[in-house]
């Protein structure tokens, strides 16, 4: 009988090693399907879920609630599974190299309890030759177990898009890979499960781990490429949203739109792929001018907002300004790597300290990782300048009349930085409001 059929039966159970926005729904919908232990060293974090509340609001409390997930941050549990997919997260230092420590951290633990007959799939975002190269020796050495002999691995980059609610894990097609075809097909079979709009069996571990860093690559370029856009169509001033809407027309223009670029994948995989090409010798060109201007806009939008109060007499020097919006992206809590803190810490340098809301955010987060203390909406009045920065449900409601109502009542002009371009270009015009967006 095959490890797939033993899932199927109830005989062998499936571990979710990393139970955060990627980990926890793929934890939730195996266990509709077989027993599922979600492991994470978090104990705060199981707890939470073990009371039927979902931090991450990726599948909500119900779901939670209902699960049948044995969560835990006991790692003796992972003894009891068989089949391991590991969803832990894989950031950059800041000099821009892969911090692999989460993923060998990972390993080390579940290398601890790994027993004969295993599969260990990965499903971090790491450049190629990660899961072999690296967390292979780290499973054998803790297990005293060999690869390929005694256990097999996999690898299926995460697809999981935070806060989105049309592309999950049940409607895109899955990557699978595996050692040997044997264990492609234990892979793919056990991913079939809960990838119900099917699977694609890579040639390779390497090819899997290869195409799941240069899709987010791609999109880095491409939004790069839209933000040098906004640039030079600003210093024209001509509205960038027109030109695009306009070009759009194009059947085969790409629907990409400026932006900060933030989160853990598209602002971090590049890095990944860069730093695997320089010990090849390579040296990226096209990738890291692309990550260069993507990670330099929060300062130039910074410097956008001093040029505007300018421009309207408002003094720089301890301005009233309010930024609305501060996860990586729109309607999810997550505030690590968000681009947002590089526009609060620049307009820092011109002795404006600009109060903060958001009212999806995880607050505790936010204090914990950049000592922000979030400001209620109600405290966003008088202002000099409001940046609607994260397009959140909530925001968008908002009429020219509310928008209105955030600033102080003396200025002629109001000045309003719109930079996801949500609101209507015609509802903001001169000369009571000085509207701006990338």
């Amino acid at each position: 009988m095959s490890l797939y059929e033993k899932l199927l039966s109830g005989e062998e159970k499936l571990s979710l090693v990393g139970l955060g926005y990627v980990g926890m729904p793929i934890a939730v919908a195996y266990a509709k399907k077989i027993k599922v232990v979600g492991y994470d060293f978090n104990a705060a974090k199981v707890e939470l879920y073990k009371k039927g509340i979902d931090p991450t609001r990726e599948v909500g409390n119900d779901a939670i609630k209902e699960t049948t997930v044995e969560f835990t941050a006991d790692p003796e549990k992972l003894r009891e599974c068989k089949f391991h997919v590991v969803a832990v997260p894989t950031p950059v230092n800041d000099d821009h190299t892969p911090d692999l420590s989460p993923v060998e951290g990972a390993s080390h633990t579940l290398g601890k309890y790994l027993t004969k007959g295993s599969i260990v799939v990965y499903e971090s975002t790491v450049y190629p030759g990660v899961t072999e190269d690296v967390c292979v020796p780290i499973l054998e050495q803790e297990s005293g177990l060999k690869c390929g002999v005694d256990f097999k691995v996999g690898y299926s980059p995460e697809r999981i898009n935070p806060g989105d609610k049309v592309h999950r894990l049940d409607t895109i097609t899955k990557i699978v890979s595996g050692m040997d075809e044997e264990t492609l097909e234990e892979v793919a079979n056990v991913y079939s499960l809960v990838a119900l709009a099917g699977v694609y069996k890579a040639q390779s571990i390497k090819v899997a781990e290869a195409a799941k860093v240069i899709e987010n690559s791609q999109r880095d370029i491409n939004i790069a490429f839209m933000n040098e856009l906004s640039m030079i169509f600003n210093k024209m001033g001509i509205d960038t949203k027109s030109v695009l809407e306009a070009a759009g027309t194009k059947w085969n223009f790409l629907n990409f739109r400026p932006g900060l670029v933030g989160g853990h994948c598209i602002g971090v995989d590049p890095y990944y792929l860069t730093y695997k090409a320089e010990e090849l010798g390579y040296h990226s060109q096209i990738i890291l001018s692309g990550r260069r201007i993507n990670d330099d806009m929060g300062k130039y939008i910074a410097e956008s907002a001093v040029k505007r109060l300018i421009a309207n007499d408002i003094p720089v020097k301890n301005a009233k300004v309010a930024i609305l919006g501060f996860t990586f992206k729109e309607n999810c809590p997550d505030t690590r790597n968000t681009k947002i803190i590089d526009i609060y810490n620049e307009l820092g340098e011109y002795g404006i300290t600009p109060i903060v809301v958001d009212p999806q955010a995880d607050a505790d987060e936010a204090k914990r990782l950049y000592g922000i203390e979030f400001n209620n909406l109600s405290d966003v009045k008088d202002m000099d300048l409001v940046i609607m920065a994260v397009a959140h449900e909530e925001f968008k409601a908002y009429k020219p009349a509310d928008i209105a109502g955030f600033f102080n009542a003396s200025h002629k002009t109001k000045v309003f930085m719109d930079l996801k371009g949500i609101f209507n270009l015609e509802d903001y015009k001169a000369p009571e409001f000085d509207y701006w967006r990338l």
